[in-house]
């Protein structure tokens, strides 16, 4: 077996919006630190994602010092940035809002800011956080131990290999970023789709599980450099690679204790 190690380290601080790559990253039970610890939300209190709002590609982030930035450029001459603060207040008043099929217990971050958002996405939304220690667990037949998971759509990591994106791109007429499949965790390493056989793994110091494969909604067919939605590459990889009518790519991880990953480390199969 080729040595498998760590390549890339993503989080989506603000969900569906645009990813940051990570040297090194701490991460707990829910996920990776600050991966998907806010979102949108319309005036329904349901949360936005680019299976809708495809041009939510276009809403870049940074982490800045003790803040996070958003920059929105839709060409050369319109560029807008806003930041808010890692730490939220705690001033505002705590209220529920959907995801999926959960109900969790989220706070505004400021006004102003779901303000920015509305007028630079074009709909009435707001910015909300989820708390650390707020409740969201993983859904029962696949926690290890009572897990609980941030605003991700249902599992705390998102593992997927690079072989299995070079092999999927020597199925395309042209080949698309991994960006395309929003990963926590990008490795090298292993035939294509090596990953979907995994179930205990460590990633240098650290266990986790493989609980599932990853089952792929319409947003892989967004450009998220451009926010246009195609047709590829999901309708390629339903031809290889679907279960039934749901086509599946990477695999959803658990972790089994809290620490750091950095790229680079090992990831050894047990």
């Amino acid at each position: 077996m080729s040595t498998l190690t760590l390549t890339d380290i993503w989080i989506y601080p603000i969900k569906s919006l645009g990813g940051i790559r990570l040297e090194k990253a701490r991460f707990k039970g829910k996920g990776l630190q600050y991966d998907r610890r806010w979102m949108l939300i319309d005036h329904e209190r349901n949360f936005l994602t680019q299976r809708n709002h495809p041009e939510m590609a276009l809403f870049k982030l940074d982490v800045a010092g003790e803040d996070i930035s958003v920059t929105i450029k839709k060409d050369e001459k319109d560029v807008a940035t806003t930041k808010f603060p890692i730490l939220p207040s705690l001033a505002n008043k705590s209220f529920r809002s959907k995801i999926w099929d959960d109900e969790v217990l989220v706070r505004e971050v400021d006004p102003a800011i779901s303000q920015w958002f509305s007028q630079h996405l074009g709909i009435t939304c707001q910015l909300v956080y989820f708390p650390e220690e707020n409740p969201r667990p993983v859904e029962e037949q696949y926690q290890i131990n009572h897990d609980q998971v941030s605003l991700a759509d249902a599992y705390p990591f998102l593992i997927i290999g690079q072989s299995s994106l070079d092999d999927l791109n020597a199925r395309l007429k042209e080949a698309v970023p991994m960006n395309r499949f929003r990963p926590n965790f990008v490795f090298t390493g292993g035939n294509p789709y090596a990953e979907d056989d995994w179930s205990n793994l460590s990633i240098g110091p650290n266990k986790f599980v493989a609980v599932k494969k990853c089952a792929r909604c319409t947003v892989p067919n967004v450009d998220q450099d451009t926010g246009l939605k195609g047709k590829e590459p999901l309708r390629t990889l339903s031809e290889y690679r679907s279960i039934g009518n749901t086509v599946f790519f990477g695999k959803n991880l658990i972790s089994q204790n809290e620490g750091e990953v950095a790229v680079g480390d090992a990831i050894i199969l047990s």
